[in-house]
């Protein structure tokens, strides 16, 4: 390691949300280094579609935290010297059947009642903006604001203006171990190529964030959640923003008492229609939901019901190439809201958890965990966010606040 080897902060992981937590550090004139055990952006982020959305959050906390994080974008997109790709097209939850549009109807009135731009559609409305949407279809939920970007491109672009205001970034160099001194305090983190002292720890590891956390003692419950993604070769606009289905919401959070009509295996799979258009004419489609350990392999069979599930939506994509397919791990919590908290531990704070939300939910989070650090006023409050709730042995379950019928 070269140059200085101490640091007011160390953030640990060189993902969407470790670079935001370095880009607000330094913004506020900290000493920061970011430690990454590979290249920057080369696990979770680098193996998303890249989405900043509020219409698959829950009306409430959830979706407050969400729009507080998607206001941040359009600006910061323009102060950074880099292109993240930012647009603001907004989104579709596709409808299948009355009994989703009954449900669709109630959950758009608690996320208006949030103050979101958000409507139903019927049938002809959804086909004429959409018009290779299955014919069949009932109806549609719009969401006006929500955005999307190359998530490499937002860490990269956080990075350089990090840097730019001092922040050491250092790649391939990962954390050994993490040492207290008598009182407890963090005292310094052992990296592969070398010390660094420093009093300061932000662990935004994703799921290598427990491993992080049994260095100073703490138990961190997340999970790695696989998806997989297949991306098409380049072809006509079968869609101008992202389609999601309605029953994606159930897919994510699970319970309720709605049942999709799907085959056991989409089940199994955890399988729901995301579609994703990109700048290059080409289009991603997901997405399936499994706990299969840290293993990044795709499967076949997922990759099959991914493809069927997206041709009953799409019929016109049934002939169109699939180039590609990659297979990501989403750091998982019980409750399915991320960890922005300080701990137990003096001095060491938790910014993982964020499943598939750490793209949307990366600069609130970073700047969170920044006011935390600093003693400021917070954005919003964090309570329901700390780590402490997991090991408190409150209900981390979630209340049946979801769009069900």
């Amino acid at each position: 390691m070269t140059g200085k080897k101490t640091a007011e902060v160390v953030v640990i992981g060189g993902g969407v949300v470790g670079s935001a937590v370095t880009y607000f550090l330094a913004r506020n004139n900290l000493d920061v280094i970011l430690l990454e055990k590979g290249a920057i952006a080369s696990g979770t982020s680098g193996r998303c579609e890249g989405d900043v959305l509020v219409c698959d959050k829950e009306p409430g906390f959830d979706c407050r935290l969400a729009k507080l994080s998607l206001d941040l974008f359009p600006q910061i997109a323009s102060e950074l010297d880099y292109d993240i790709g930012w647009t603001q097209k907004g989104s579709l939850l596709a409808i299948e059947n009355e009994e989703e549009m009954e449900a669709a109807r109630k959950f758009c009135m608690q996320l208006a009642a949030e103050g979101l731009p958000v409507r139903i559609l019927d049938r002809n409305e959804v086909l004429e903006i959409e018009p290779n949407l299955a014919k069949d279809i009932v109806g549609g939920l719009e969401t006006g604001c929500d955005g999307s970007l190359y998530p490499m491109g937002l860490a990269y672009g956080l990075l350089s203006d990090a840097k730019k205001r001092g922040a050491q970034i250092l790649t391939h160099n990962p954390v050994v171990d993490i040492k207290r001194d008598s009182n407890g305090n963090i005292q310094k983190v052992i990296a592969r190529n070398g010390d660094i002292i420093t009093r300061r720890v932000v662990n935004a590891a994703g799921v290598w964030a427990p491993a992080i956390g049994k260095m100073v003692g703490l138990n961190i419950p997340i999970k790695p959640r696989q998806g997989q993604m297949l991306v098409s070769e380049r072809t006509f606009p079968v869609a101008r923003r992202k389609v999601m289905e309605f029953g994606y919401m159930m897919a994510k959070f699970g319970g309720g008492s709605y049942a999709r009509r799907v085959s056991p295996e989409m089940e199994e799979f955890g399988i729901a229609l995301v579609f994703e258009p990109t700048e290059a004419q080409n289009f991603l489609i997901g997405s399936s939901r499994r706990f299969v350990g840290m293993d990044t392999s795709c499967d076949i069979r997922v990759l099959r019901a991914i493809a069927e599930r997206a041709i009953r939506f799409f019929p016109a994509i049934r002939d169109i190439n699939i180039i590609r397919s990659y297979a990501g791990l989403r750091p998982y919590t019980p409750d399915h809201l991320p960890i922005i908290s300080k701990t137990e531990v003096p001095g060491f704070y938790v910014v993982a958890g964020h499943e598939g939300d750490g793209i949307g939910l990366s600069l609130i989070t970073g700047k969170l965990i920044t006011q935390m650090i600093c003693g400021e006023p917070l954005d919003i409050n964090t309570d329901p966010l700390r780590l402490s709730r997991f090991q408190e042995g409150e209900n981390v379950l979630r209340k049946e606040t979801k769009p069900t019928s």
